[in-house]
């Protein structure tokens, strides 16, 4: 068996995952759990977050993207309403005619 210590990662003055204050010598972020294995970085202190775009974000916008023109389901078709009636109908016989 080794008797070598492995070093402890250098630990950031402030979470590159969440922007919170770290403890000196703290294993992870008390806010966030980020680690060294998670989250932190050699550059940790000059990773300021996320690299976002500048425009805010649209919801409505990315519903039609995603799912297409309509936010809202369509309507159930007919014939899914007439398969549940015949299936609860007989169903229903079975129950009663046993």
């Amino acid at each position: 068996m080794s008797t070598t210590k492995r070093r402890q990662p250098a630990t950031p003055e402030i979470c590159p995952v969440c922007g919170e204050d770290v403890p000196p010598r703290a294993l992870a972020c008390p806010e966030c759990g980020a680690d060294h294995n998670s989250g932190w970085r050699e550059d940790a202190d000059a990773y300021d977050g996320v690299d976002l775009g500048d425009d805010e974000f649209n919801y409505d916008e990315f519903v039609r993207e995603e799912f297409g023109s309509s936010p809202k389901p369509r309507g159930i078709r007919p014939l899914w309403w007439v398969t549940a009636i015949v299936l609860v109908a007989a169903l229903a016989a079975l129950w009663f005619y046993r």
